[in-house]
Parts: structure tokens; sequence; C-alpha cells
């Protein structure tokens, strides 16, 4: 038997790996949606003030409509439900930032120029996004 013939088996099955990682990986860590494609609720008037502060601050990493961008997680995404993610957690993000964790984009720097109202008012135009996009409260269990 040759040696190319024998390193065939090894070679197939490395292939196979590869195609299966990807796969896992996309599934994983899909790519960021279209700002677009996060349906838009009609906002409450402190939903509003969210949307501009947002906007401001946050939506160069975390993209329109909090769909994410090659900088940032979308925002929109079950793994931001309020049970995984309170809102406590959006400002300790915020006050403290946060080290990479659910989503290879890096650390997350802390954002000190953003005040309690400002970030209140984000948290909940987030909310509403999420609930206008099927997103809820779903116990967090590991």
């Amino acid at each position: 038997m040759k040696f190319a013939d024998r390193l065939l088996p090894f070679f197939v099955v490395g292939v196979l790996v590869l195609g299966l990682g990807t796969i896992a990986v996309r599934w994983i860590w899909p790519e960021p949606a279209a700002g677009d494609s996060v349906r838009m609720p009609a906002l409450s008037t402190v939903a509003v003030r969210g949307q501009d502060a947002f906007n401001a601050v946050c939506a160069e990493c975390h993209g329109a409509n909090a769909a994410g961008t090659v900088k940032g997680p979308p925002l929109v995404h079950d793994i931001y439900n309020p049970g995984h993610h309170n809102d406590d957690a959006f400002f300790r993000a915020a006050k403290q930032g946060v080290p990479q964790h659910h989503w290879p984009f890096g650390n997350m720097p802390a954002q000190p120029k953003v005040t309690d109202e400002q970030l209140a008012a984000i948290v909940g135009y987030v909310r509403e996004l999420q609930e206008a996009n099927g997103i809820f409260y779903r116990p967090h269990t590991m």
C-alpha cells in the first residue's frame, strides 16, 4: 500500500472535521444581521430617547437597530433576553466594560460618558426591540 493511499482516510476525516467545525462556528456565532432585518416597533417616549443615545454611543459596534456589526454582537438576540442578561448587566457593561465571553468580538470598553438616565433609556430601547422581535424573559439555566 502506497504512503499516499494510507493518508487518504486522514485527509477525508480532516476535511469533514473542518467542514463541520465551520458549520458549528456559524451556528454559534452567526453573521451579524442587517439593521433592517430587525422588526421596529412603535417606540415609547423613553425608548425614542434611548434610540437617540444608542445611535450616538452604541451603534458603531452594536449596529443599526442593535442588529450587530463586525465590531460587536447583536443585542436583538436571545442570549440577551432579560433572564440571561438582566437590565443591571447592561448597566454594568456600560459602566465597567465586559471581557469577551459570548462572541468573538473582543472586550467591550467601558462607556464612562453615558449617564444613568441615558443608560436606562438605552435599555428600554433594546428591550422594546427585543420584544418586537420575539425575545422575552426566559430563565437562564446552565
